[in-house]
């Protein structure tokens, strides 16, 4: 049998490796070191080797037929332990009790009766708008995504926790922004980034400790996921912890908005350089809302609006890389990965491929039609990951996304306010660095 070797790659510094320049660029790096090395690299975490995949195959092989084989890394969870022993960081037979009990909320007849709130809070914040007026549409979909999901999942109105909970995830944010001292520093020393943490984490405890305890008193079942979480038994009898329930609530807050209000905030910068495409969203939302408000019948004859939505997550995957690391040696394409090694596969390459998208840099929404998705190969388009651990709010985020979609655009157009570059921030999702600033235009029909 012959004797595997380690795949090609760039040489890092001692102790520190790539990290430096990961930091600075880390879209760049990977980028340039797929183009240069292949499907598969190896670069330095550190002191210690890291590979990254760029091909379905291999990353179908990750995170779907050898799932069992690779794990959260302990660097991913320590970015968020904020989200404690939550969805998106815990493992194993753990894990697998949580998203049973907690799937029956996002069951399909459970997802649709969301719709309705949906549409109502995002008329809420029209109200709001003025013609002519500058808004930071970042922050505007920040508002709005969280105000959806703490009422749609835990039935609470948060807005005036709203500026402590986007502080808190602003800090969760930019500590990952530095690797550096992700990787270096423990967490128990008081480093400025490392009690700016904890400081998040009390703030955040106090919020969702308060939801728990307020509806434990009344007894209440409201029929939404806090109820749920709050009042369901295992097999075994057993009910969740305050922890445990704070942990999932925690993460389906946090989670559960800044991923969908990034991806709402690049779809309106690409609409605003693509006119053509705006054109023809809103000539659909004229035919098929004939100037109503949509509503969740109508989202079957929208396609369109979809396909734009799917175009937006191809070319800004609000999730644009993740990791995983092996529990035990494998072997992928030929190449020996030991066990512990950080694996990373990155949305954004995969998505920009043009092995599998025609003209990969334009904004294309009818690249998505006939089906298009289904003829890709599983693991090319995977803005909301693959495999068991494919998001839970997937068919949630979309739905949202859609409606969110067609009840803006089919009353304003939204402008870039100054010629300025919007400059990307990829840190664990891709945020807008300086906000997006757009001018609101109404629509004036006819």
């Amino acid at each position: 049998m012959p004797i595997l070797r380690p795949p090609p790659g760039p040489q890092g510094r001692p102790v520190i490796g790539h990290l430096p320049e990961i930091n600075h660029d880390p879209i760049g790096f990977f980028s340039d070191c797929a183009r240069q090395y292949g499907d598969i690299f190896r670069w330095n975490f550190g002191p210690f080797p890291a590979y990254a995949v760029n091909h379905p195959s291999l990353i179908e092989t990750i995170l779907v037929t050898q799932v069992h084989q690779f794990a959260k890394s302990s660097v991913y969870r320590r970015g968020l332990r904020i989200l404690g022993n939550g969805l998106l960081n815990s493992e194993g037979t753990f894990w697998q009790r949580q998203r049973r009990l907690v799937q029956p909320a996002f069951h399909r007849e459970r997802i649709a009766s969301y719709s309705t709130l949906m549409i109502d809070y995002t008329q809420r914040l029209l109200e709001q708008w003025q013609d002519g007026e500058v808004r930071d549409v970042h922050s505007e979909m920040m508002n709005l995504a969280l105000a959806i999901v703490a009422k749609a999942l835990l039935d609470v109105d948060v807005a005036e926790e709203k500026e402590s909970i986007h502080a808190v995830l602003d800090v969760v944010i930019h500590v990952n922004d530095q690797l550096m001292n992700q990787y270096l520093i423990p967490n128990w020393l008081p480093t400025p980034s490392n009690l700016r943490y904890q400081h998040a984490i009390r703030q955040l405890d106090s919020i969702i400790y308060h939801m728990i305890a307020e509806r434990r008193s009344t007894h209440e079942d409201r029929g939404d996921l806090l109820s749920l979480l709050l009042q369901i038994r295992d097999e075994d009898g057993s009910q969740m912890t305050d922890q445990q329930v704070r942990d999932e609530a925690a993460t389906l807050l946090l989670a559960g908005h800044e991923t969908t209000a990034n991806a709402l905030t690049w779809l309106w910068f690409l609409l605003n350089q693509h006119p053509q495409v705006e054109a023809r969203l809103h000539e659909e939302l004229q035919t098929v809302l004939e100037g109503r408000a949509p509503t969740l019948q109508d989202i079957s004859r929208l396609q369109y609006t979809e396909r734009v939505v799917l175009e937006a997550l191809r070319l800004y995957p609000p999730v644009w890389g993740m990791s995983r690391v092996a529990i035990v040696a494998c072997e992928l394409e030929g190449y020996l990965i030991p066990p512990g090694s950080t694996v990373f596969m990155s949305q954004w390459l995969m998505h920009h491929d043009a092995r599998y998208f025609d003209q990969p840099m334009e904004f294309n929404p009818d690249r998505w039609k006939d089906n298009f998705q289904k003829r890709l190969p599983p693991c090319t388009y995977f803005p909301f990951g693959a495999g068991p651990r494919i998001c839970i709010g997937k068919a949630f985020a979309m739905m949202e996304a859609v409606l969110i979609v067609a009840t803006i655009a089919s009353q304003f157009r939204l402008c870039l306010s100054s010629n300025e570059p919007v400059v990307l921030e990829p840190s664990l999702t891709l945020r807008p660095k300086h906000g997006m600033r757009m001018v609101l235009k109404r629509r004036h029909e006819a």
